[in-house]
């Protein structure tokens, strides 16, 4: 290695000690930065470690390869290959053991000089030591020498080594004579001992790879290649062999050595290295003149055994561990994925480690897992109160929540689907009351009367308001008081309508907010009763609900200062009254008690302060609209506001788009914004079915919620929603998709008796009703073949369960005869896909609750055990 890149060695017994090989053998030993075994003036290989120089060995010159004895006596024993042939052993540092010294200065010498290439201990017997050599004519290239061989050279070939060696050594030490001598005019470039054998060795000769035996070293098993460099055995699968030639990469099963099960991609410069992780299965690290990455192999999931028409998997990657040329690497023999590094120069070192991908598993549930290397993280959601919080607030979680309340379901009370799903969101609030109140005026008998009115209630009140027509105005007294208001108000068919969606009259010709306001005070929503009772020109109701709410328990007696000075109402222009409020009415925190004054100061048909306070909520404003606002204002307005709610998906604009395609427009900003799905899928399935349930966005909504269910295993659950959409959207209901078919002529049973419809008999004639009183076909009406028999109760598929004996056990008969066992499921024909008996549902699942095998006599098979999903249990099954 005089001269040439530097190679590295770990120690086979120390796992914190290497050797660095080039014009000299350093010994190093690596411990952590600051502690007591780094000195003063250590090489730093990381930022947590560093690397003490212990000892120097420069003895040996003209060094070509270096192998470290496997065994921990003697230690620090290594076997040095030098140019002309010869194998030294020498130490580094000092040993005193007996063996060692012996050892240390023996020289293993061939007949003819030439470069010796590689070096490999035997792992087991130990003694052993294979060297490959360049070719000559004359002599072998693979010498396998005994170190504990005390053969002294013969007196004619003694000078011929004492002139080649370049130092003097006693002839006793010189050993002349190999223990084998293998491949006979030939060329060994490298060199292993396979692990699954120690009598067999691994030779890559000069157009082959070949494998000898000790045994019977006149034969040997060879393939030809151009990949003889670099041989090395996967240490976690042993007839996994790795080679190279130039820039290519062979990988070889030597139970199918005929060819390379796989040849990684070329490199565009040479290799100069390859070797396998020993603690790491599969993982190949690979080498190239001047390069400063080291390529990684990941063939873990490479099959095994690996056949012909297998293409394994390879995942490739580069890992850098600093700008500069790497001379060499090595893996580290027992520390995870770790190696050292070393320059191509200087003996810059540096201590790395390839970190392992990070597979992530984060499941439906919201648990999270990775793994990385050997360990699995789990990770599991802490008590604080900070992360329970986003928890809650997961868009998941709260659809999961949801479902498990039934959150949708609530077709006759719609309002209460908000309640399920925990009465906290303003915006889900608001929309299923807009949902209940445009399904009350959809029933509405009036309505329904007049022909295509149900349609244009779930058009929404931006439809509405554009196809008003006969609208009155008016001028009203102040409720209470004598004094004529010079407020005008505007009535039409359409605008009570758009009253009644907004929630704030119930049926009727005459505008009697009265109800509307009963129940806000029993919500305890004083500010919002007031604003409007005062919104109906009736002040003294609006004045007596604030005294209310101040009076009452937790109440703010705020609210009697307000009434005081709602009370002192004038509607003079310059009045001192009217100038305090427009000033002082924006320092209420109130958005109500804002828009009250807001309301009282404003001129007729000027009410921005009342129309844009966006902390109101959009009904009371589009009801406000629809009182004070002309012809010409309100469909501008309503316009505005609903484009508003559809930039910002807030749900309360519902109201306004309805279940049309703006209202779809509308949902799909929510869902962007929410990923609520669930919300989205039941509320676009309340309106009249048509155009919008065909709608490629909700149909995607209905399917991704669909697929959530699944994936939390709520499968009751998704069959209950796939009845409450059938329900609601007929066209959704799936096709039959299985049928019971005859053996014998091969047509569907439910079929032959669909096409009687004179006889008006269906699946009930079958037994699937449940009813043992209902007629029953034992055989197929194509053929009048007789159909199967049960296999515990023997009679013919058809009859009813409860018509049919017990399987012979007492409790088993008794549980048949249940009334739950009359549903119609366990009339089924059931029957196994391995074996293809079977019987009634019932039947056979009262038998599997205490069997594992089949009913059959003679039958060894375990029917229940081969379904998978058998054995999974629906999360809602509670």
């Amino acid at each position: 290695m005089s001269g040439s890149k530097p190679d590295i060695l770990w120690s086979p017994h120390h796992p914190d000690r290497y050797v660095i090989c080039d014009s000299e053998l350093g010994l190093y030993r690596i411990g952590p930065v600051g502690s007591s075994e780094t000195k003063a003036g250590t090489l730093p290989l990381s930022e947590e470690t560093a690397a003490t120089l212990l000892a120097i060995n420069s003895d040996t010159p003209y060094m070509k390869c270096v192998a470290w004895y496997p065994k921990h006596e003697p230690e620090c024993l290594l076997a040095v290959g030098q140019a002309n042939g010869r194998v030294v052993l020498t130490s580094l540092g000092q040993s005193h053991n007996s063996t060692c010294k012996e050892l240390v200065g023996k020289e293993f010498v061939p007949k003819h000089a030439r470069q010796c290439n590689t070096l490999a201990w035997n792992p087991v017997d130990s003694n052993l030591l294979a060297a490959g050599l360049d070719k000559h004519r004359a002599d072998f290239s693979v010498l396998i020498w005994d170190i504990s061989s005390k053969y002294s050279p013969e007196a004619s070939v003694s000078s011929e080594k004492i002139r080649l060696s370049s130092v003097d050594l006693d002839s006793s030490s010189v050993v002349t004579k190999p223990l084998y001598e293998l491949g006979q005019n030939d060329a060994c470039l490298s060199l292993c001992w396979l692990l699954r054998d120690p009598k067999l060795l691994l030779a890559g000769m000069h157009r082959n790879l070949a494998i000898f035996d000790l045994r019977n070293t006149s034969q040997k098993t060879f393939v030809n290649t151009k990949a003889i460099q670099g041989v090395t055995v996967d240490p976690h699968f042993h007839d996994r062999v790795a080679s190279f030639y130039e820039g290519q990469v062979a990988i070889w099963d030597l139970r199918k050595f005929e060819k390379p099960v796989l040849t990684l991609s070329e490199q565009p410069k040479p290799l100069i290295k390859v070797a396998w992780c020993p603690t790491r299965n599969g993982l190949l690290a690979t080498l190239t003149r001047d390069s400063n990455i080291i390529r990684l192999y990941d063939m873990q999931h490479t099959p095994t055994p690996i056949g012909d028409e297998t293409e394994p998997t390879i995942i490739e990657r580069s890992v850098q561990p600093y700008e500069s040329q790497i001379g060499s690497f090595a893996w580290h023999p027992s520390s995870q994925n770790r190696m050292v590094v070393v320059s191509a120069a200087n003996r810059v070192m540096t201590d790395f480690t390839v970190f392992e991908r990070i597979s992530l598993a984060w499941s439906s549930t919201t648990s999270l897992m990775w793994a990385c290397g050997r360990h699995l993280y789990d990770c599991v959601e802490d008590g604080a109160e900070g992360v329970d919080s986003v928890i809650e607030k997961d868009i998941a979680t709260k659809m999961r929540q949801r479902a498990q309340s039934r959150y949708g379901h609530d077709t006759v009370q719609v309002w209460k689907n908000h309640l399920l799903a925990g009465g906290s969101d303003p915006q889900l609030k608001s929309l299923w009351y807009d949902l209940f109140y445009m399904k009350q005026c959809a029933e509405d008998i009036e309505l329904k009367l007049q022909g295509n009115k149900q349609s244009v209630v779930y058009s929404g009140i931006k439809n509405i308001v554009k196809t008003t027509s006969g609208t009155t105005e008016s001028r009203r007294c102040w409720s209470g008081s004598e004094r004529q208001s010079d407020v005008p108000r505007y009535h039409s068919e359409e605008r009570c309508l758009s009253l009644r969606l907004c929630g704030w009259i119930s049926r009727g010709p005459d505008i009697d907010v009265e109800v509307f306001l009963r129940s806000l005070e029993q919500e305890r929503e004083w500010e919002r009763a007031a604003a409007v009772a005062l919104f109906n020109l009736d002040i003294r109701r609006a004045i007596q609900i604030l005294n209310k709410g101040a009076t009452a328990e937790k109440g703010d007696l705020n609210l009697n200062v307000v009434a005081m000075a709602l009370s002192g109402y004038t509607d003079e222009k310059s009045s001192l009254w009217r100038e305090m409020c427009s000033s002082l009415r924006l320092q209420l925190k109130n958005p109500y008690l804002c828009v009250m004054f807001a309301f009282l100061t404003s001129e007729p048909g000027a009410y921005d302060g009342v129309l844009y306070e966006s902390s109101v909520a959009v009904r009371d404003r589009v009801a406000f609209a629809c009182m004070f606002l002309s012809d010409a204002q309100l469909p501008r307005y309503i316009d505005k506001l609903t484009n508003e709610m559809k930039e910002a998906g807030n749900l309360e604009g519902i109201l306004l788009t309805g279940l049309t395609k703006d209202g779809v427009d509308l949902m799909e900003s929510y869902v962007d914004l929410t990923g609520d799905v669930q919300t989205a899928s039941f509320s676009m399935l309340k309106g009249s079915p048509g155009e919008v349930l065909k709608d490629p966005r909700v149909q995607c909504w209905i399917e991704n919620y669909r697929n959530l269910l699944d994936a939390w295993r709520f499968w009751h659950k998704r069959a209950e929603f796939d009845i409450h959409r059938g329900k609601l959207d007929p066209s959704s209901k799936p096709l039959a998709q299985v049928f019971v078919s005859c053996n014998f002529c091969g047509k569907s049973i439910s079929y032959s008796c669909s096409v009687m419809p004179h006889q008006g008999r269906g699946f009930s004639q079958y037994g699937v009703s449940g009813s043992p009183t209902k007629s029953k076909v034992t055989s197929c009406p194509g053929c009048r073949k007789p159909l199967p028999r049960c296999a515990l109760c023997l009679m013919n598929m058809g009859t009813p369960v409860s018509n049919c004996p017990g399987t012979g056990k007492s409790d088993e008969r008794l549980d048949l005869t249940r009334e739950n066992k009359l549903a119609q499921f366990n009339n089924w024909f059931t029957w196994c896909h391995n074996c293809r008996h079977g019987g009634h549902a019932g039947h056979m699942l009262s038998w599997f609750k205490d069997h594992t095998e089949c009913p059959v006599s003679g039958c060894t098979c375990k029917c229940m055990q081969l379904d998978t999903t058998g054995n999974l249990v629906p999360s809602d099954s509670s």
